[in-house]
């Protein structure tokens, strides 16, 4: 395992053993909200803390962009946390949130790690190393064709002027697919493409925290990750698509007749990042 794919797999554990504590009394902790339907408690806190601490004991020069405190530092190396995504279920019980850790070197995501506390799923990836779930190497799943698809995703819930023509993309989806999944956390519905328990994914307006590491993670068992129109920037727009190669296209064509001006238009990488 490389070093810095090692580190970070160290951060996702310990930021993991911080969530399983907590879960066995959920009734105790503090939660705000931060905007509407959008909800950080104290323990997305303490896990990016001990994240962040356990990447700086072995780098102390790499910069930081986590969810929670923003960002930190210039380098040309960039540690990309979501602490908790699925923040919401993991207040309910609901068994289905990850720690996400990625390493940017020059903007290129080179290292990824998606750990799921609950299961002790830990899925991980280095660029050009391919994708693993614990020691099982990972591929998409190789379906052709839509109709027999399990296609995941996430509702717009914090920009919902977008919601009308995500509804009428689900509405197609629905019916061309075997079914849609709406789990909850958008890093652990990546890792569920890349080990091909999810044939597809995509969602509207998330941010870089909660994609990059999942991105490579497909890339590496291989998959394609785009924009709704397939192409590049995704990571700024926060818009995604993402399968395996055949689906990607497939879906691709659903999702086309629903794009509005808005969701063709690049937002700025200043703003993905703040988001």
């Amino acid at each position: 395992m490389h070093p810095m794919l090692n580190t970070a797999v160290k951060a996702a554990r310990r930021a993991g053993n911080v969530i399983n504590r907590a879960s066995r009394n959920l009734d105790i902790v503090a939660v705000k909200e931060k905007a509407v339907n959008d909800f950080v408690s104290e323990v997305d806190r303490e896990a990016e803390q001990v994240v962040i601490s356990t990447l700086h004991e072995a780098y102390p020069g790499h910069a930081i962009l986590a969810e929670e405190s923003g960002a930190s530092g210039q380098s040309e190396y960039r540690w990309v946390i979501d602490p908790l995504d699925g923040t919401t279920n993991f207040l309910h019980g609901f068994p289905q949130y990850a720690v996400s850790i990625a390493l940017e070197h020059r903007g290129l995501v080179t290292q990824a790690v998606i750990y799921d506390p609950g299961r002790n799923d830990l899925f991980t990836a280095s660029r050009g190393r391919g994708a693993f779930l614990n020691d099982t190497r990972l591929r998409v799943s190789k379906r052709a064709q839509l109709k027999p698809c399990l296609i995941g995703t996430g509702f717009p819930f914090k920009e919902l002027a977008h919601l009308d023509p995500y509804m009428a993309m689900l509405v197609d989806i629905t019916k061309g697919t075997a079914g849609v999944r709406r789990a909850g956390s958008a890093a652990l519905d990546l890792a569920y493409v890349a080990a091909g328990r999810l044939d597809a994914f995509w969602e509207l307006g998330l941010s870089r925290w909660d994609m990059a590491a999942g991105s490579l993670l497909i890339t590496e068992a291989g998959g394609l990750v785009g924009d709704l129109e397939g192409n590049e920037g995704w990571m700024e727009t926060g818009n995604i698509v993402a399968g395996n190669p055949k689906v990607f296209a497939e879906l691709l064509k659903l999702i086309a007749p629903h794009l509005t001006p808005q969701l063709k238009t690049r937002r700025t990488a200043q703003r993905s990042e703040k988001n």
